[in-house]
């Protein structure tokens, strides 16, 4: 792509240009605007319209923050946007409900980790209440374990409504959000950024944020940077519970700290449908969100990763039970009776299922907190997985303030 400098003022389209027209890219708009006002946003989405991948296709939990950890931004982040989006939520008329959680322990290896999470929400200031099975039954009369908490600031909402307010709301500050527009190069100058579309677009901005999720690291290296990680889609697949009442709010195990999956939980929507799930298995396509989807060259990509095979080897047997589970639903429904011992596989619908952007090391490490890195003329979101639309506001304001402080 050539582009001529031209001049400064008219030469540019807008101040900012954000690739990604997911919560975080919208979140950041909404925070661009309002920290400097008249300051011109254009936010670029490759699909139709907003929110069609890990936004839209998720389990809508507003998450506490309790389980991250003490100083990581995931952390702060999502103790801060818990509360906020909530007010959002609230001020904005999206469908919301603070009904609390528990995470259940089932083994009794798991007790000691229970009691670091009790440890961990009290340093965190979160509401949290301890609990044995009797306890258990009053709040879940159908779910069994050993020991439980309650965590009280856990909810749940539609992020897809939020995303679709936060839009309009963005779009009342002056910003653009251009949809069907997927960037396909960009050049980065001196003076600032240029990017064409498919369509054969171009737009020249001063300062370029990459908030696109799935597509992060393919999207930095068109700008010529290397992010030192790769995305490695993780297939989370859901099940519906055929009778719904039978689970009254949501219920958790005691995740592994070696992971950032938090393992097969029960979750009451805001429509007051309950999902199972996910269990999380390597997609073979960054959008696969169906076993049967294979993009090659994403694939391929994947393959050619260090860090996959070095991630593989690492957590291998992990990876064959969460297959197991996927290819198997005797077994997902094995893994369900831990928390929901009366379940049966007819007791289990298939539901959609969503693709985590999960950003892989090159020494096999699962990046476990948000990663935001700064280029000349460029803010890169590379790991912005969940909590991500829980922290979304904080994130927002933190990718605006880099970008700001580029202009």
């Amino acid at each position: 792509m050539t582009v001529s400098r031209g001049g400064f003022g008219g030469a540019f389209d807008c101040d900012v240009l954000v690739i990604g027209g997911g919560i975080v890219g919208l979140s950041t708009a909404h925070a661009l605007t309002r920290a400097a006002p008249g300051t011109r946003v254009t936010v670029l989405e490759k699909e139709p319209a907003t929110a069609r991948h890990q936004t839209g296709r998720n389990s809508g939990v507003i998450h506490s923050g309790i389980y991250y950890r003490p100083g990581s931004l995931k952390a702060r982040y999502a103790l801060s946007g818990s509360a906020e989006l909530l007010k959002f939520c609230a001020e904005h008329g999206v469908p919301h409900r603070v009904t609390g959680k528990l995470i259940v322990a089932t083994h009794r290896d798991e007790l000691p980790r229970l009691h670091a999470l009790v440890q961990r929400g009290r340093e965190h200031g979160i509401p949290v209440r301890e609990l044995g099975p009797a306890q258990i039954m009053e709040y879940e009369p159908e779910v069994r374990g050993l020991a439980a908490i309650q965590v009280g600031t856990t909810g749940v909402c539609d992020f897809g409504a939020v995303a679709a307010r936060l839009a309009e709301v963005c779009g009342a500050s002056g910003t653009e959000i251009r949809c069907g527009e997927e960037v396909v190069a960009v050049d980065r100058r001196p003076w600032g950024v240029a990017v064409r579309t498919a369509s054969g677009t171009v737009l020249r901005a001063r300062v370029l944020v990459n908030c696109a999720g799935l597509h992060c690291d393919r999207v930095a290296r068109l700008a010529g940077d290397d992010p030192g990680m790769r995305i490695i889609p993780f297939r989370g697949e859901f099940h519906e519970l055929a009778r719904p009442e039978r689970v009254r709010g949501l219920v958790y195990p005691v995740p592994d700290p070696a992971f950032p999956f938090l393992g097969v939980h029960l979750t009451r929507g805001i429509d007051g449908s309950v999902h199972i799930g996910p269990n999380a298995v390597p997609a073979l396509a960054r959008e696969g969100y169906r076993p049967t989807t294979v993009r090659p060259r994403e694939l391929a990509g994947t393959l050619s990763w260090p860090g996959s095979w070095r991630m593989a080897r690492r957590h291998w047997r992990y990876g064959a039970g969460e297959l197991h589970r996927s290819l198997s639903k005797r077994a997902f429904t094995t893994a369900v009776r831990r928390l929901l011992p009366s379940v049966t596989e007819s007791d289990l619908r298939p539901a959609p299922s969503g693709v985590r952007a999960q950003a892989v090391l090159r020494d096999g490490t699962l990046a476990d907190d948000f990663l935001i890195k700064e280029s000349p003329r460029t803010v890169h979101v590379l790991n912005a997985p969940s909590p991500a639309a829980t922290a979304s506001l904080p994130i927002g304001r933190e990718v605006a303030r880099r970008a700001l402080r580029l202009l």
